[in-house]
């Protein structure tokens, strides 16, 4: 006798996070200037900083800013990741 598998319904994304969002100009010289979802906004600042080499090489949880990405963390050189999507938080709206 086999047993039935119940299947899992398909999982939905939370609405808050896919709601569009629009960067300030600090940030959108990063991510750009149309409103995207956070989801997107995080996705592209990680792209920006693989590409430009700012993870902290011995300690990968920190982002050693540019002069572009010092705006955006306030001043900050150096950056844990969790507290950076806190700082970028309050660049968008």
């Amino acid at each position: 006798m086999a047993k039935s598998v119940k299947k899992k319904p398909a999982r939905k994304a939370n609405a808050a996070f896919m709601k569009p969002v629009t960067p300030s100009p600090a940030l959108a010289e990063v991510v750009g200037s149309k409103p995207i979802p956070r989801t997107e906004v995080t996705k592209k600042l990680w792209g920006y900083i693989k590409k430009n080499g700012l993870q902290d090489q011995k300690n990968k949880r920190m982002i050693n800013a540019d002069a572009t990405l010092k705006t955006v963390f306030g001043g900050k050189s150096s950056v844990n990741m969790f507290d950076m999507t806190k700082l970028v938080s309050k660049h968008l709206k």
